[in-house]
């Protein structure tokens, strides 16, 4: 009787006052779908352009040089919304789309840009790479069925994703590749060397895309700054810093112990940092270079696409190969994010292996969407990328010379197109 009393009061309460309840709880995914509506219509009105990037016919530039395109590219492109233009014009972070890709053995890079910021771009780009060559093209991923997969179409891909928290660095090109400024380039390591000899290997009918989608943003949109210098305080034991505490409690406490208790109190908080082993010196060093440098919230993605005649999975390896070259087992790495993989186990509960084949076809048929619109991984909601700087994205994207990637699938720029001569009469 007492338990029929007091839900008797409960559903009194509620059906009273379910108009004071209910606003509080649909309250989130009201904001969440008027938001989504808003970036939807501002997203339509802005127009979007693939640059294609030819290379010069020799680069003797370090790699240092693409950070500072990088860099570059940060302050053209970051512009944060503030509240009216955030809720109510819909605005949002703008970002690049990096992109090598392969179609039918032929090696291209392209970047995709918002089409007010080509002049920022290309001056960016020419400024350390002046024999390069940038045109505006189509975009390739429509010249290819839009329903893939389908009867003579197949896909398979992945989006990545880090190891270990994104404060962490991967390996760069500063750590283990040879970049010295006076050294030839024959004797410079390049990563890309491996991916560009892969992509060359493929045969007509058969394409594959790589994807990096990467968008400024500072501490105030993606606190890393914060979480990185914690987990460093944490590696060291660095103690927090102390509240302020009351004058003639410390008068007292030095009468009592002197200044020989001061003097334990830095010896204890110096130790810790010389105990460090050098895998912890290590890590301490790679998360303060990697959060005091520009920073990008990051999505990583690959998919090999062709006829089903000609498809043959294993041409994935080749990517896989070129990710793995940016793993320590001490820092960071990447790996393909089980929840993307256009792969999907048989489980032991056997009725849900009857709708596994319809659950690869919409995995397959989200990564295809995805890639085309160039979108994050778990859109339209929220998580799903990580940060990288501007060092770690020039050591997965930059432009390779002929001596350490010479695949001759990548078209070069064998002689620099020059303007004509001010002095030429044009009459």
């Amino acid at each position: 009787m007492e338990v029929y009393s007091i839900l008797n009061t409960i559903w009194g309460v509620l059906k009273n006052l379910w108009w004071v309840i209910l606003p509080i709880i649909l309250l989130r995914p009201f904001l969440f779908l008027w938001l989504w509506w808003r970036q939807e219509r501002w997203w339509a009105g802005q127009k979007m352009i693939l640059l294609e990037i030819k290379m010069p016919k020799e680069i003797l530039k370090p790699l240092k040089a693409m950070e500072q395109v990088f860099s570059g590219f940060w302050g053209n492109l970051y512009d944060p919304p503030y509240w009216w233009e955030k809720w109510i014009d819909g605005k949002t972070l703008y970002s690049y789309s990096f992109e090598i890709i392969s179609l039918g053995g032929e090696t291209h890079f392209f970047v995709r840009i918002p089409e007010q910021s080509r002049n920022g771009v290309e001056s960016t780009i020419y400024s350390q790479y002046p024999d390069a060559e940038i045109s505006v093209v189509d975009d390739y991923t429509k010249h290819v069925p839009q329903d893939i997969p389908n009867k003579e179409w197949d896909l398979w891909g992945t989006d990545y994703k880090l190891l270990k928290e994104d404060v962490y660095p991967i390996e760069t090109y500063s750590r283990f590749f040879e970049e010295r400024p006076e050294a030839k380039e024959e004797k410079r390591i390049d990563p890309l060397s491996s991916l560009l000899e892969g992509l060359g290997k493929l045969g007509p009918g058969e394409q594959l895309w790589m994807q990096i989608i990467a968008s400024p943003i500072t501490n105030e949109e993606n606190n890393y700054v914060d979480r990185g210098r914690e987990i460093v305080d944490r590696l060291i034991k660095r103690p927090e810093k102390a509240k302020p505490k009351p004058i003639m409690g410390e008068v007292a406490k030095g009468l009592i112990f002197g200044k020989a208790e001061e003097e334990r109190k830095e010896e204890r908080m110096l130790w810790p940092e010389m105990m460090l082993s050098p895998g912890e010196r290590e890590i301490v060093s790679g998360i303060e270079n990697k959060i005091g440098k520009y920073a990008f919230t990051s999505t990583i993605r690959f998919i090999y696409l062709g006829k089903r005649d000609r498809f043959f999975k294993a041409q994935c390896r080749t990517v896989f190969g070129f990710f793995s070259q940016f793993s320590t087992t001490n820092l960071n790495g990447m790996k393909p994010w089980p929840r993307t993989i256009t792969k999907i186990h048989k489980y032991w509960f056997l009725p849900l292996n009857l709708i596994r084949p319809r659950r690869v076809y919409v995995r397959k048929r989200r990564l295809f969407r995805n890639y085309v619109k160039r979108l994050p991984s778990l859109f339209p909601l929220s998580g799903g990328t990580f940060v990288l700087n501007n060092e770690e994205l020039a050591t997965i994207f930059h432009l390779p010379g002929r001596m350490v990637a010479p695949a001759p699938s990548l078209s070069r720029v064998e002689a620099k197109k020059g303007e004509a001569p001010p002095e030429l009469p044009i009459e």
